[in-house]
């Protein structure tokens, strides 16, 4: 366990005396997402800044410093009967604390317990004036600055420097158990929708012909959902899907992997579809043919292009209306006046 603040802090320091550009990095274990770094920055590693600061388990509530990984905060909550609800991708235990907040990606969780932002409690960052601020609180109820802290959820290192977060934790389940039935995609609809009624529903799939639903919670509550729902149902489910879908392990190097969030009842995308998530909610497409953007009608649905081994013209992230955009430009500008931090890894101009 180490405190690299006061070191970050005159790294961060330096750097705006000298104009001169910051890639914040964590484990890296998601060199894939956003844009690359500008050749001209320097990397400013959080990697080593890492360790349990405060851990109340009976008040729900972690607060860890940005470089420590995931597998270390899962170990130690799971000592405790507790977890991350959001249940974010660890990549191979490379993956960090600030690094999941600084994506903002949640796993197959998401829709039945809550998102990143959900869970986030406080920050503390390092400005672009090198200053160094607390937002936020470390209970629920302490709502000072938290909209911050929400703020920085996602925003790619864009406005600051994470150096810890305060995080809610929940309780884990006595009894987690998963079903596969051979399913194609309208009866697939049809399971998620006879699943969602089960308040125990802690995830819902689909790849590849096969429909997975998981429940979580008490014995008695999962064995009571998985006996109503395992009318079809084939054993044994593989104990590690969840995982395997959370980290990407069935991508395969695709040209393109387009992550793409669209109401549940929507029919977009379901013919080059390569995984359904979230009930239906979340659809992984790789190699489309065009622009999967071009289908979204309005506002309903966004998609993000994650993975691009190909040169492209596409934003990688959806496109912001003026409006949205005028909001983020003066963000940044508050949180980082001279643009030392992640410049253009979410979008070009910012």
């Amino acid at each position: 366990m180490a405190d690299q603040a006061d070191d970050l802090r005159k790294q961060v320091s330096d750097a705006v005396s000298r104009q001169q550009s910051l890639n914040i990095a964590g484990g890296g274990s998601k060199p894939f997402y956003g844009y690359a770094p500008r050749p001209d920055s320097l990397r400013l590693d959080l990697g080593t800044h890492d360790g349990v600061i405060d851990y109340a388990p009976e008040e729900l509530m972690i607060r860890v410093r940005a470089g420590t990984r995931l597998e270390v905060i899962n170990q130690l909550l799971a000592e405790n009967d507790q977890m991350l609800g959001f249940e974010p991708p660890d990549f191979d235990g490379q993956a960090t604390i600030g690094g999941a907040v600084a994506t903002g990606i949640s796993g197959p969780r998401r829709p039945f317990a809550g998102a990143v932002r959900d869970f986030v409690l406080g920050v503390t960052l390092i400005t672009g004036e090198a200053k160094q601020l607390s937002f936020g609180g470390q209970v629920m109820k302490n709502v000072a600055g938290y909209d911050v802290s929400r703020l920085v959820t996602g925003a790619l290192g864009t406005l600051g420097v994470i150096l810890d977060v305060s995080l809610k934790v929940l309780p884990a389940p006595r009894k987690e158990s998963t079903l596969a039935f051979h399913t194609d995609l309208s009866e697939t609809f049809e399971l998620f929708d006879r699943a969602r009624g089960y308040a125990t529903l802690s995830g819902a799939a689909w790849q590849d012909g096969v429909a997975r639903l998981r429940f979580s919670g008490t014995e008695v509550a999962v064995d009571v959902a998985a006996e109503a729902m395992r009318n079809g149902a084939s054993t044994p489910v593989e104990d590690d899907f969840w995982i395997q879908l959370n980290n990407l392990k069935w991508a395969d190097a695709p040209r393109q992997l387009w992550r793409i969030s669209v109401p549940r009842s929507s029919p977009l995308f379901l013919e080059k579809l390569s995984v359904l998530d979230w009930g239906g909610g979340l659809r992984w497409v790789k190699d489309p043919d065009g622009n999967p953007r071009d289908a979204l009608d309005g506002n309903q649905g966004h998609a993000t292009l994650v993975v691009s081994r190909q040169v492209t013209e596409v934003e990688l992230f959806h496109p912001l209306t003026k409006p949205v955009r005028d909001m983020h430009r003066k963000l940044k500008s508050v949180f980082d006046p001279q643009g030392v931090f992640n410049p253009g890894r979410m979008y070009g101009d910012m």
